[in-house]
């Protein structure tokens, strides 16, 4: 991990313990009243990583997540909330885009991933920097390429709103606001961003058919793509090299920016597949705009190496007719009533 997070983290982790020994000190708090949630587990799903203990969700909790996941003043300028990467028509990924826009006219080094079912997965960010949901908005929050600000600079803002001191207070049972109560207000926000409503979902239910296009291509994608982008979730949460050539202007390494080790040079976690027809541009670059560019690099353009995952040697042998097949199958991972939940939504 980089030293300069690692120190973040303890921060964030002092934060967290003198805010429960001012709660427990502090009497004017007041009584909370909170509404425990219960996280929603879809047909065929796992259980969920989320770690409901140390996090515990409540209604009050998601929305104060909610409405911080739109704020402004999170960010230094004014003018970058997190939804400004992670906007919900792109299945809360960047809409058509290689790279995010960030404060002082800057870009992100990498594609902003999608906010899909986090609550199952183990690692968060392309390179796995972060283990949990709460640390892994640390790094959007305070980069100098996204949204710039400082603890202190957003806790002085959002202090200033009255609206948001009773709210973390109720929340958090805290008379001030803390680091680690932002993150993991965000995280019982995003812990709620779960897609299972897609033709596929609605497939395995025995709800609906596919057609002969979507039946074959599902057995091509069986054969062919679920060891990495694996069934319900589409995704096995490993890091893998593609076979992708690294970007000179980039110069973008993978995992091995995290641990340093050469075996990690240009591996990347493998992305969910739900919602990929919403969340161009593909990659951790961005650099494909189509579904069917992606196709065409595991047929004709993956580049060998000595880390290339070992099940992509030969590359993927599909004919045009398997190609459109595929991106068929690929299709009913849509779920457009992710796109349009209202309980995801930009409050009112």
């Amino acid at each position: 991990m980089k030293r300069p997070f690692f120190y973040l983290i303890v921060l964030l982790t002092l934060a967290a313990g003198l805010s429960r020994l001012v709660s427990s000190c502090n009497k004017a708090v007041g009584i909370r009243t909170l509404t425990p949630v219960t996280l929603a587990v879809p047909d065929g799903f796992p259980a969920p990583l989320y770690n409901n203990s140390d996090n515990p969700l409540s209604k009050e909790g998601i929305e104060l997540g909610r409405r911080l996941f739109y704020e402004k003043k999170l960010s230094i300028d004014q003018a970058h909330p997190c939804s400004s990467c992670h906007e919900q028509i792109a299945s809360f990924g960047t809409f058509e885009h290689d790279r995010s826009h960030g404060v002082n006219n800057t870009h992100t080094l990498r594609n902003a991933p999608v906010l899909v079912n986090l609550a199952w997965a183990p690692y968060f960010h392309w390179d796995g920097q972060f283990e949990t949901l709460a640390l892994q908005a640390t790094h959007p929050l305070t980069g100098d390429h996204e949204m710039g600000e400082t603890f202190p600079g957003i806790i002085r803002k959002l202090e200033a709103d009255p609206g948001y001191k009773n709210a973390f207070q109720q929340v958090f049972n805290t008379a001030s606001i803390e680091p680690m109560q932002i993150v993991k207000a965000l995280a019982q926000f995003t812990a709620t961003m779960i897609s299972a409503n897609s033709r596929y979902d609605k497939y395995k239910k025995g709800q609906i058919v596919f057609n002969s296009q979507e039946l074959a291509g599902y057995q091509l994608f069986l054969q062919h793509c679920n060891s990495c982008h694996r069934e319900p979730l589409f995704t096995d949460h490993s890091f893998r090299n593609n076979g992708l050539p690294v970007d000179p202007l980039l110069q973008d390494v993978g995992r091995m920016r995290i641990s340093f080790l050469s075996s990690d040079s240009l591996q990347f976690k493998v992305p969910t597949l739900r919602n990929c027809y919403l969340s161009s541009n593909y990659m951790h670059d961005g650099r494909f705009i189509s579904i069917q560019q992606c196709i065409n690099h595991y047929r004709f353009q993956v580049q060998p190496g000595p880390t290339l995952d070992p099940l992509l040697r030969q590359g993927i042998t599909l004919t045009n007719e398997q190609s459109d097949q595929l991106m068929a199958f690929l299709k009913t991972l849509t779920d457009s009533s992710f796109i349009t939940d209202r309980r995801l939504a930009r409050p009112e």
